[in-house]
């Protein structure tokens, strides 16, 4: 189970407290979970699915077992750079570099569609990620996250979470199904 490992005080600019209070009190019924389309990042970080970092020469990839996206790629070779031109994606575009031992990757080229988490945090394309990934031991993952997006907050903020490493667990088949019924139901509320 991945969650926030302490409360964090979300300095919201007014429409985007709005936009979470209606979130919350309509149950998340436009989740983009729900709707079978990514939940993008951090939020994959906190979702209760698990994952795999593999790293080559050149890059670290995700794969995840949950949610809608099941992988992600971030260049980590000494020339990555993001591109001048981005498209926005749900993920955005991720390069990163290791300090000591410490993964750490800059991450733009939002398309504002994503929530930060499943209480309904929202993104905006303006927003700046800067992820921080630290073994510190042989079985613990700490992750920590500064969000900056000027768009829908007043400044920027981290949180952070710890993730429990499972030996010998092997990801399974995930399908969000395109025909589902439920949310169906959700939105109808």
């Amino acid at each position: 189970m991945h969650s926030a490992d302490k409360h964090v005080d979300v300095p919201f600019l007014p429409w985007a407290l709005q936009l979470f209070n209606e979130r919350v009190e309509t149950l998340a019924k436009d989740d983009p979970e729900a709707q079978c389309l990514p939940v993008g990042v951090p939020r994959y970080m906190f979702d209760p699915y698990p994952f795999q970092m593999i790293q080559t020469a050149d890059r670290v990839i995700f794969i995840f077992e949950g949610d809608n996206y099941p992988w992600r790629i971030v260049r980590t070779d000494t020339e990555a750079a993001h591109p001048k031109h981005l498209k926005p994606t749900w993920m955005g575009d991720a390069v990163g570099h290791y300090e000591g031992d410490t993964l750490v990757m800059d991450v733009i080229g939002f398309n504002g569609k994503a929530w930060l988490d499943q209480a309904g945090h929202p993104q905006t394309p303006q927003q700046h990620l800067v992820e921080r990934y630290t073994r510190t031991d042989s079985l613990t993952l700490k992750y920590e996250v500064t969000i900056d997006d000027p768009g829908a907050y007043s400044k920027p903020w981290t949180t952070s979470n710890t993730v429990r490493w499972r030996p010998k667990m092997e990801l399974m088949e995930y399908v969000c199904q395109e025909n589902e019924k439920s949310s169906a139901h959700m939105r109808d509320r």
